[in-house]
This record gives structure tokens, sequence and C-alpha cells, in this order.
């Protein structure tokens, strides 16, 4: 048996959830996020630790779902530098497909008080490779939120990433977990990495953290800056500042780069 094969009949004894009562108990757009990479091999004991009462985000029959996020910047990074250099106001853009639906929903993300995420989105319809007008207005205007002056950005597709995910509803603290596999990321020319056997694991709660948190911390995973655009960037490109994620890059990700398209 895989350790894919142990992650899925884990999952499998699991009560399920509908994506609407989720939503409706946990949709938490604004949250502490609070991010784990471990090898893959340790996911089962993670997933198997969790309360009894757990579930498993269920549509139509499937408990795994492929996702990919095309991320946009400035030519000149404002975006990964902002997260790099941890300043306050920082942000990301991303077009986000559910591929298993062919949903498309274009995402801002941006910093609020007291190191919380906020998330705002709406659905997309137009090109993967271009933000259309109706898009870039909406940036524009969440980002203005934040107290970030995007008139001047221009905004280009600068990496995509692709991941199959598992979200898991945790009735205790009403808050939920993510585990995130298959991982692999691609440049515009075409350059991809992939880490098959390292998962990330992401829970999503308020401030006091949750049950899955203190498992986590239990089996001797911290949090750390991981970010699917920042450390995937930092790792394909190296003349990009990284000091952020070096701890991350050192222990996750491997040395070499694949060089084929996603």
């Amino acid at each position: 048996m895989t350790v894919l094969d142990s992650v899925d009949a884990v999952v499998g004894t699991l009560r399920p959830i509908e994506l609407d009562e989720l939503l409706t108990r946990a949709s938490l757009l604004t949250r502490l996020d609070r991010k784990y990479m471990l090898p893959l091999a340790d996911l089962p004991f993670v997933l198997g630790g969790l309360d009894e009462d757990t579930q498993v985000l269920e549509m139509d029959g499937a408990r795994q779902f492929a996702y990919r996020s095309v991320y946009f910047d400035t030519p000149e990074m404002d975006g990964y530098l902002g997260a790099a250099r941890s300043r306050r106001r920082r942000f990301k853009l991303r077009i986000r497909t559910y591929l298993d639906s062919g949903q498309h929903f274009f995402e801002v993300k941006t910093r609020g008080p007291r190191g919380t995420t906020v998330k705002q989105r709406i659905p997309y319809e137009g090109e993967l490779g271009r933000l259309g007008a109706e898009a870039r207005a909406y940036a524009d205007t969440a980002l203005a939120e934040s107290g970030i002056d995007s008139g001047r950005f221009r905004f280009v597709p600068t990496l995509t990433t692709y991941y199959r995910r598992t979200t898991l509803f945790l009735p205790a603290t009403g808050s939920r977990l993510t585990a995130d596999t298959d991982l692999t990321w691609t440049l515009p020319d075409g350059r991809a990495l992939r880490t098959p056997d390292r998962t990330i694991v992401e829970t999503k709660a308020g401030r006091a953290g949750s049950g899955a948190d203190r498992l986590l911390w239990s089996l001797k995973h911290r949090p750390c800056p991981v970010s699917k655009y920042g450390t995937g960037l930092a790792a394909l490109r190296p003349e990009l500042p990284s000091n952020r994620w070096l701890p991350v890059l050192r222990r996750h990700f491997p040395t070499a780069l694949d060089g084929s398209p996603a």
C-alpha cells in the first residue's frame, strides 16, 4: 500500500460534509492561516489523529479535488517582494480553477488586522493568461481597501501551481484543514518543479488555533513560512531574494529543476 493509499483509507472513514454546509459553518474568508510542510509519509498519522467528529468535503462522491492557480504580479515583482520582505501591505492575485468542475475565480489576498488573511473573490470568465477589465477593476478596489495604490501597476502572469486538495471540517472549533499533495509549480517559460514526496497542510482557524494545530505540534511539526507562490518562485528563480523561505527551501525542496511543463 502506498502512502496515498493510506491517506485515502483514512479519509474514507470520515463522515462527509457538503460544500454549502461547509461554507455556512466555516467560510473563514478572514482567518489566521498556519501552514506546515511535511513529508507525505507523515500525512496518514496527522489525518488519523484528528477528532472522531472530523468531516471531509465530498462532492459527487469525490473527496479529493484538483486545483490550478495562475498568479499575477508586476514585472518588478511587487507582490512577491512584499511577502519576501514581510511588508505589512502585501498582496497576491490569482485566477483559481477548480479543475473537476471547470469553475474559475479571480481572488485577491491581502493582510488584515493582527496577521489575519483577507481573501476576496469573484467568478472569472476571461482568459486565464491575462486579467480582464472586470478583474483588474476588482483588484484595484480590493487593494485600495488595504491601503495599496495599484493604479501604476501592470499585472502579468508569473507562476502557475497545480495540486490535489483534501478539505476537512473540525466541528469543535469551526475550523478547516486542507492537505495538498501532488504539488507542481511552473514558470511562464515552462520550467517546472515537483515535490511528490511532500505535502502542505494548512489550518484555517481563529487566533487560538484548532485541535489539528495541537496535533501537528505534538508530532513535532511547526508552522513555517511556506507559500505556494513565494516559496515556489524562490525555488524556481534563485536570483530573487528568498531569505524568508531558506529553511523551507533547504529542508523540503529538491535542488534540481524538472525543466518540463506541468
